[in-house]
């Protein structure tokens, strides 16, 4: 992997009008940050937890998304997160990595419970949560206030 590129996708990404509307601003406002924000917090994850996000490439290398893990501090499990640039959504490559991360924090990092939340109105999330064999648990309030739809599969 090309740091730069890396740096760039992050940007691109992170900017993204659904990962602004859905997940939220993270103030990443240069590729220089992005590059910041990858080791801060991505790599950081691995360091902290063993686990994060990984990028999803398509065969050709083409970066189309993330997808992995999330430790969140007010969770009693990992949180399931993906996110894909506008252009390679609605492909099925959201699906194909959440199974594969699924099927990964099973048999290599021994989760039995995963979490994963969405905004309210996140129905497209909702729906791939649902073919993925997730529960609907209801509306939970988040530590910054933020009421999200909370979701769990047992593995």
């Amino acid at each position: 992997m090309d740091s730069a590129l890396d740096a760039e996708f992050v940007f691109e990404l992170l900017n993204s009008p659904k990962f602004l509307k859905y997940i939220g601003d993270r103030e990443v406002r240069s590729v220089e940050q992005a590059g910041e924000f990858i080791e801060n917090r991505y790599r950081q994850s691995y360091r902290d937890y063993g686990y994060g996000l990984w990028t999803v490439t398509l065969y050709d290398g083409t970066y189309v998304g993330m997808c992995g893990f999330v430790r969140r501090p007010h969770l009693d499990s990992p949180d399931l997160g993906f996110a894909f640039l506008p252009e390679h959504e609605r492909n099925g490559y959201g699906f194909e990595s959440a199974r594969a991360s699924l099927e990964y924090g099973k048999t290599s990092l021994g989760f039995n419970l995963v979490r994963a939340i969405t905004s309210q109105d996140n129905d497209a999330s909702g729906k791939l949560l649902g073919k993925l064999g997730f529960a609907y648990d209801g509306i939970e309030e988040m530590p910054d206030g933020a009421t999200l739809k909370m979701y769990s599969i047992t593995l």
